[in-house]
């Protein structure tokens, strides 16, 4: 049998009043809408042929009734009573042919329907009633046969997740996939700790995330709740409610959530259960993780995305200026890395500073701090540094710049990223304080940072091969005089007396080191050029 139903209707769309209206075998009937059209869109379950005059007793909701008005009775009181049975049974709409008893729908009739908003639909041409039935009914049977095999599909699909221990944003995102919406996944505290957007961008998803997910109701069950529709089901953790996922409609005048929207979402619900069981890291702290990521690898679509996800995570985007901080726990970190990051959040909780904290890299934590416009951020990050250094010694902790924007924290990553490579194992820690910053970098630290590029690399070698040569086949230390003179300023007396040297020696040996570097040691830019690759040549053996 070919399709009838009008080009264009989803499969996984329910069959409307408007759809059979539209089928060929009903269109040839000339059928005009007299009451009721904003009501096409209503389901039909299913067609019901009647000449009976109480024709709601054998319906059960959502029929399209089929008459030839033959039955309709005489008195305006008891059309009135006929329509009142179909519309309290819930029937979808009523067609009547005038071809018979009537050439124009009665005035009864008509305003019996517009009162209780039930389509009310004429035929102009005679039309086989039967055949609309076996038509209709074929595309409602095979509308249900879809579903079972959709739903199968489902429950396959999800079910295959969980016997391969897929996390969190696996079933998130398959549930998306799967409903064409976009789902997010939330804790009790009304944090969104994942968000697939379908339909919507992620500022769309989650602007105002926590205001509007506590105007939408808690519920033990699947169902739509909340001012905006929300389809939401609980997630739950060793018996106890954990959080919930939620399926958000795409847009106000969107369709409805249909049964197959409530099966992705209880399954989901249920993966997430599970899931929730054998991935024993916090999601909070996954969350937090990938959202710094995407902002140290600016992988958001636009700073507006980037602030509507920060702030669903609990970081209020209006705080004055941001930070971003970097610890170094070193490799063999090992546990004691989860313990620092929930050591750093309790801290930062307790002192009221709004955080993200997240493990970048192994053995690498990044902290990016909200701060008020009053607020100083030194006393923060020392307070934070010492509780890193109590758990880890040897640790490195290193700040970036300040930012206005929550959107331009890669620029205040990579500024503490630059500091993080600037700061060799062992670095002492400035005397006032116990991290690193930007101003602490200088020419050894520099050098330290670009000791693996090959222009320094080669700089180093052109300006001092001939003298390491020299020491290596005469056995002299004229690299060690060079030293003593540069890091003397010229200064020949304090060069002598560093190196244990008559003058008359040390002038010596300053003069094999002109020739053979064909340098004017008297010259300061040279005498500068000399000092950088010498400085370049002791942090390379220091590496």
């Amino acid at each position: 049998m070919n399709d009838n139903r009008p080009a264009g209707h989803g499969p996984t769309l329910p069959l409307t009043v408007a759809d059979v209206l539209a089928l060929p075998v009903l269109a040839a009937g000339q059928p005009q809408v007299v009451t009721g059209a904003p009501q096409l869109d209503r389901p039909v379950g299913w067609v019901h042929i009647t000449e009976l005059t109480d024709p709601a007793s054998f319906l059960k909701g959502g029929e399209l009734v089929l008459t030839t008005g033959m039955p309709l009775p005489e008195d305006a009181s008891g059309v009135r009573r006929y329509v009142d049975e179909l519309a309290d049974v819930g029937a979808a709409a009523l067609v009547i042919e005038l071809v018979r008893r009537y050439h124009r729908p009665p005035d009864a009739l008509v305003d019996a329907c517009r009162l209780r908003g039930l389509p009310l639909v004429t035929l102009a041409k005679d039309v086989n009633f039967l055949e609309v039935t076996q038509v209709v009914h074929a595309l409602l049977l095979g509308n249900q046969a879809d579903a079972m095999r959709r739903t199968q599909r489902i429950h396959e699909a999800f079910t295959a997740l969980t016997l391969r221990g897929a996390g969190p944003e696996d079933v998130v995102r398959a549930a998306a996939e799967t409903s064409g919406r976009t789902v997010v996944l939330e804790n009790l505290t009304h944090q969104a700790l994942i968000c697939e957007p379908s339909g919507l961008t992620v500022e769309e998803a989650l602007t105002d995330w926590e205001r509007r997910s506590r105007a939408t109701g808690p519920g033990d069950h699947t169902a739509t709740r909340g001012p905006e529709g929300w389809l939401t089901a609980s997630v739950e953790y060793r018996g106890e409610r954990w959080g919930r996922v939620a399926m958000l409609p795409a847009r106000t005048d969107g369709p409805a959530f249909g049964p197959q929207d409530v099966t992705v979402l209880e399954r989901a619900a249920m993966a997430l259960t599970v899931a929730r069981l054998i991935h024993p890291t916090p999601w909070e702290r996954t969350a937090h993780r990938n959202a710094l990521l995407d902002l140290v690898e600016q992988r958001h679509r636009s700073a507006q995305d980037a602030r509507a996800r920060c702030a669903a995570l609990g970081l209020p985007t209006d705080r004055s200026h941001f930070l971003a901080g970097l610890v170094d726990l070193g490799a063999g970190a090992g546990k004691g890395g989860a313990e620092t990051e929930s050591r750093l959040v309790r801290e930062l909780s307790t002192a009221g500073v709004p955080a993200l904290v997240g493990e970048l890299a192994p053995g690498r934590l990044g902290i990016l701090l909200g701060l008020r416009a009053s607020q100083p951020w030194r006393p923060v990050v020392e307070r934070l540094s010492g509780t890193v250094l109590g758990l880890v010694p040897g640790a490195v902790v290193s700040v970036g710049c300040e930012v206005a924007d929550i959107a331009d924290t890669a620029r205040s990553f990579r500024a503490a990223a630059r500091v993080a490579e600037a700061t060799p194992p062992g670095q002492p820690l400035p005397r006032d304080r116990s991290f690193h910053e930007l101003s602490d970098i200088g020419l050894r630290r520099l050098l330290y940072a670009l000791r693996e590029e090959p222009r320094v690399q080669e700089y180093t070698e052109r300006q001092l091969r001939r003298l390491l040569d020299h020491d290596a086949q005469h056995g002299t230390d004229l690299l060690t005089t060079l030293r003593h003179y540069l890091e003397a300023a010229g200064n020949k007396t304090t060069a002598a007396r560093r190196g244990g040297l008559s003058r008359e020696t040390l002038y010596q040996r300053l003069r094999t080191v002109e020739r053979l570097l064909a340098r004017d040691l008297e010259s300061g830019d040279q005498r500068t050029e000399l000092h950088v690759a010498l400085t370049a040549l002791d942090v390379w053996r220091a590496g």
